[in-house]
């Protein structure tokens, strides 16, 4: 079977390679993929600059972003032929952590966990796959192909319950939400800010092209420029770029007792230029927060799935700007100005 595959470490050495069937050891459910989604970890695995093989290959097959239909399922497993199914993606440490055997395994303590199609373990850009049963999430037929927004979405279900925990610290009534970057995270943030009722603005350094459209549609406020300027100061920030310049000029304008979301990774070539007392000063002076999420667990999924169940499917067919066919795979790994969400359909 094709599976689109990297030497971890390797720069640009992402193809199109003939590979094994799944073995029956990855999970007793096989899955025909239908569909892959692209997102900015797939670029940096191709990039070189992390990735690990699973033990015994020297490659990796991509993919983590999934979503199938059942080719065979065990009985008594809840799955059977023909249902809809993504992966989830991270598998807890074999020699689990207090988190991981507690169903936490999002939350690793130790970091010997695994994921597929980033660390150890082959990932879903292959036509089957195998998936064990405790990891396999079921589809609503409702949602359908729209499924294979449920994994970038989960991080962001993930987030929201933890905003929501840390905001019990205190007598806190929000109503301003600063999401930057319009990209899929940002946007599927928006729609969970806006789903509990918040006021929501949305910034991205794009001006024109579908991002300004889907955060209208939203019913929130886009904003293309200078987070300075925006002139507000957020009861919450989602912040979904990576970029320390604007990590850094939002951080300046986070309201008291604010919650601040890093969902992107920054890039490891842009300096920073933080004044660390200055925020220092902000962060006790006003009991604001800062906190990080990664990764997602079961829970995470299933509101996640349930969050785009709630959402209006014409607005989340609008996040999927592009789809490339498996024969035309390369193409999705090309970015376009007018990129979105961008899908490898199997």
């Amino acid at each position: 079977m094709r599976a689109i595959t990297i030497i971890p470490g390797q720069a640009s050495s992402v193809s199109l390679t003939e590979v094994e069937e799944p073995q029956a050891t990855e999970g007793s459910i096989l899955v025909q993929a239908t569909q892959l989604g692209i997102c900015g970890t797939d670029f940096d695995l191709i990039a070189g600059d992390y990735g690990w093989a699973p033990p015994n290959s020297n490659h990796l097959i991509l993919g983590h972003e999934s979503f199938g239909r059942v080719l065979q399922a065990p009985p008594n497993t809840g799955f059977e032929e023909g249902d809809l199914v993504i992966g989830i993606v991270r598998r807890p440490d074999p020699h689990p952590c207090s988190a991981c055997s507690s169903g936490e395994w999002d939350m690793c303590l130790n970091g010997r966990y695994t994921e597929r199609g980033i660390k150890e373990r082959h990932g879903f850009g292959a036509e089957r796959w195998r998936i064990e049963p405790e990891f396999a999430i079921k589809v609503d037929a409702e949602l359908g192909q729209l499924g294979i927004l449920v994994e970038p979405a989960s991080v962001l279900a993930k987030a929201w319950e933890q905003i929501e925990h840390i905001g019990q610290r205190a007598h806190w009534k929000p109503r301003i939400v600063l999401v930057t970057g319009a990209g899929p995270i940002g946007l599927l943030a928006a729609l969970m800010a806006k789903q509990r009722g918040f006021d929501v603005y949305v910034l991205d350094r794009v001006s024109n092209g579908p991002k300004p459209d889907l955060v209208k549609r939203l019913g929130a406020t886009y904003y293309s420029g200078n987070s300075q300027q925006l002139g507000l100061a957020p009861d919450i920030v989602i912040e979904c770029t990576g970029a320390a310049s604007v990590i850094e000029d939002t951080l300046e304008h986070l309201g008291g007792s604010g919650i601040f979301c890093m969902v992107g990774s920054c890039n490891h070539a842009e300096q920073s230029r933080l004044d660390i007392r200055q925020w220092n000063l902000g962060m006790v002076l006003k009991n604001q927060l800062v906190f990080g999420v990664v990764n997602a667990n079961r829970r995470h999924f299933e509101k996640a799935a349930d969050a785009l169940k709630r959402a209006d499917r014409t607005w989340l067919q609008g996040l999927i700007t592009r789809r490339e066919p498996l024969a035309n795979w390369q193409a999705a790994f090309k970015r376009q100005a007018q990129d979105v969400k961008v899908v490898i359909d199997f």
